[in-house]
């Protein structure tokens, strides 16, 4: 999840456009209004004229459509594209042992692969401390590239999406390479710019080990001519420190990660840092990211927080605040599912049921946020192509 675009600051949800959506992966183009296609236009249609090319509000494929594919598989993000994304969250980087960047949720892949199905990896598994928390399994930066293409990627979270088990085995780990070249292909394919949103995961975790993420992922960028500041490639991370050192090695588009207001980024922790995010999302704090970075991305609560029942209540102030200081804002994550909603955007009993998460992105986007984090990217285009003509 993340967020970027100074460039737009102020420049609110209704007043900007709608790329052509297309729905589901048998390629159902969606008729555009004639107001839509006039907006698509003037705006470039994500051509490559950099943030300002983008729709808004600009609907970013979280993990690919991990709503209906194991997430972080080239499966997943060919499905966002088909869908209508307007970006691709590909992927959250970790390093393998031999310094590969490759795209999993997190390093430990226990949740994300079948490699406890693999007998020559038993022994791989293990409990390290990350970021402070006891984590057991087994994790990217004890395999080997060649080793971790043995394995399969699998659904994270099948109790709330069995429907997703159907496609387990089938894709194997992507490299941020593969990734970088699936864009261009992609590009050239569909006549329009395939934009991109990695994560950098864990930044002090891995510098510890010698495997410095921002370095590594600078050199490839670098190596593929996609480090500049039109580049289509948004780089996000949850440690503010982290985008600081990226924003000396590249001038692509950075977003600072905040997540719950009493939380504290693990580079403060290590450094003795004392604010949280609440101070981050305070003027002053949005100030001093805004010398480093052209967004944040941040849970959708410090957005429109929820009461003690979990309804939405009223939103903050932190939209304009971060629009007066030229951040853009692209919180996370929206998904179709009840469990994942406001409480009072919930329907039925069945806990996994949908819920009517149209009403809730019409409350976020009115707000004014500039995009947002979905697991269900045809359903986001919808949603806006519904409040741009409201």
């Amino acid at each position: 999840m993340g967020t970027q675009e100074n460039e737009q600051a102020g420049v609110t949800g209704r007043r900007m456009l709608l790329g052509a959506a297309v729905l589901g992966a048998g390629g159902a183009v969606l008729g555009l209004s004639g107001t839509a296609r006039a907006a698509e236009t003037r705006y470039g249609g994500g051509g490559g004229g950099g943030l300002k090319s983008l729709p808004k509000p600009t609907i970013i494929g979280h993990r690919g459509a991990s709503g209906y594919r194991p997430e972080h598989t080239l499966g997943s993000y060919q499905l966002a594209l088909d869908m209508g994304a307007d970006i691709v969250e590909a992927g959250d980087l970790v390093p393998t042992k031999d310094g590969h960047l490759v795209c999993r949720h997190e390093p430990e892949i226990g949740g994300t692969t079948d490699v406890a199905d693999h007998p020559e990896f038993a022994d791989r598994k293990k409990t390290k401390l990350l970021d402070g928390v006891s984590t057991t399994g087994w994790f990217t930066e004890d395999f080997t590239l060649a080793e971790l293409k043995t394995l399969r990627a699998i659904e994270r979270i099948p109790a709330n999406r069995s429907h997703n088990t159907l496609y387990n085995g089938r894709w194997e780990v992507p490299t941020f390479e593969e990734v970088l070249k699936w864009q261009d292909e992609q590009t050239r394919k569909r006549g329009k710019q395939v934009w991109i949103y990695p994560e950098l995961k864990h930044p002090t975790y891995f510098r510890k080990q010698g495997l410095a993420l921002e370095e590594r992922i600078a050199k490839v960028l670098h190596k593929h001519g996609k480090d500049r500041r039109n580049s289509p490639v948004i780089v996000q991370s949850f440690e503010p420190t982290s985008i600081q050192r990226l924003n000396k090695l590249v001038d692509n588009p950075l977003v600072v990660l905040l997540s719950g207001p009493t939380t504290r980024p693990w580079d403060f922790v290590e450094t003795g840092d004392p604010r949280t995010v609440a101070d981050l999302v305070k003027p002053a704090g949005l100030r001093e990211i805004a010398s480093y970075a052209q967004g944040i991305g941040t849970t959708l609560d410090l957005i429109i927080p929820k009461d003690a029942n979990g309804n939405l209540t009223t939103p903050t102030t932190l939209v304009s605040d971060a629009h007066k200081v030229g951040l853009l804002l692209h919180p996370w994550t929206m998904r179709n599912e009840n469990p994942f909603l406001p409480a009072n955007f919930r329907k039925g009993t069945d806990a996994d049921a949908y819920g009517d998460v149209f009403g809730a992105y019409k409350a976020y986007f009115a707000t004014g946020i500039d995009g947002v984090f979905t697991d269900n990217p045809d359903t986001g285009v919808l949603a806006r192509e519904d409040f741009v003509n409201s």
